[in-house]
This record gives C-alpha cells, structure tokens and sequence, in this order.
C-alpha cells in the first residue's frame, strides 16, 4: 500500500468489533513451550558461533567425542 494511502495510527487501533473479554491470557503457551528450546548465547559465544547451524554443528560433534546421558522430564 502506498504510503500516501496509509491512515495515521494513534494508540489505539482495537476495533469496536473485537472482543478479548472472555479471552484466557496463556492458553496455548504450553504448547508453544513444547516446541521450542531456546538458549541464549553469551556475547563472547554468539561472536565466534554466528548461526544456528554453527552451534548444532559444535554440539554434535561435543557429543560425539564425549556423549551425555539423557535427562527424562
């Protein structure tokens, strides 16, 4: 859309029509949760690891020359 034909946004935007009062905060973080496992990397460690495969490639071969037991949940 060009910009010409954009409306100027304000604070806020929520439709009369939409209606979140009967909705419940949360209801599908668990199944997100199970979906993802997220890390943070440290500065130091994000500046020489800079992908995902990078890091995969690292771990994998971490465990191949020292490999850990799995943790049951």
């Amino acid at each position: 859309m060009p910009a010409s034909k954009k409306h100027q946004r304000t604070g806020d935007d929520m439709r009369v029509e939409y209606d979140f009062s009967t909705g419940i905060r949360g209801k599908y973080v668990s199944r997100l949760a199970r979906g993802t496992n997220v890390v943070v990397l440290d500065p130091d460690v994000a500046d020489v690891f800079k992908t995902t495969k990078a890091v995969n490639d690292a771990l994998r071969e971490h465990l191949r020359k020292k490999p850990i037991r799995k943790v049951r949940r």
